[in-house]
């Protein structure tokens, strides 16, 4: 009888446990926070371009990869001979060129965009993020027009230049502009265009 009464409450024990909820999820597939860092994709931005995009084309070989500007009535730069900047018809919402006397000298994304960078970082990112991945590579200098946090970190191919400005035009890099909480509003990869503040200036 004794026996009969433990296996009764044994099973007992067994369907309750059945039916309480279980946690199944995999806590590595939850999703990641925007902008966070993600293994690098063949559709990363690195200090050279982005897709068939390559930092030193031509006007022509940038229109023949990603089509013509996809709106040509926008103005795009103050004197569109030597400087311009445009969404290519073929490229991602959010990606702009910079033109400077006919050669690709910059690419940059804002929102809406969802590319990433090389290191994993898109639109959205911290600061905090960026500097702890980057570490003694990135230079770190105040935002021109908005207070702290907001700040440009930027890393360049060949470590930290000791010139304020770089001016060579074989030098590449990756900027990340903040705004005032800290967060990723821009980034530019390229040349020393990348140092510009104000579009082509």
């Amino acid at each position: 009888m004794r026996l009969i009464a433990s296996l009764a409450v044994a099973a007992s024990a067994l369907t309750l446990a059945a039916c309480e909820p279980t946690d199944t999820q995999d806590p590595s597939a939850a999703p990641e926070p925007a902008g966070a860092p993600s293994a690098p994709d063949a559709d990363a931005l690195t200090a050279e371009g982005w897709g068939p995009l390559r930092i030193g084309m031509t006007l022509d070989e940038v229109t023949a990869a990603a089509g013509p500007d996809s709106d040509p009535e926008a103005i795009g730069g103050p004197d569109p001979e030597s400087c311009d900047q445009f969404r290519p018809e073929q490229a991602p919402e959010g990606l702009l060129v910079m033109i400077e006397q006919g050669v690709l000298t910059r690419i940059s994304i804002m929102e809406p965009s969802a590319l990433r960078t090389d290191q994993g970082f898109g639109i959205g990112a911290t600061a905090t993020q960026i500097k702890a991945a980057y570490g003694d590579a990135a230079r770190v200098e105040p935002h021109h027009y908005l207070g702290l946090p907001a700040e440009y970190i930027t890393v360049w191919t060949g470590g930290v230049p000791s010139e304020p400005y770089v001016q060579d035009s074989q030098a590449r890099g990756i900027s990340y502009e903040t705004n005032g909480d800290g967060v990723v509003t821009l980034i530019h990869v390229g040349g020393p265009s990348i140092q510009y503040v104000e579009g082509c200036a």
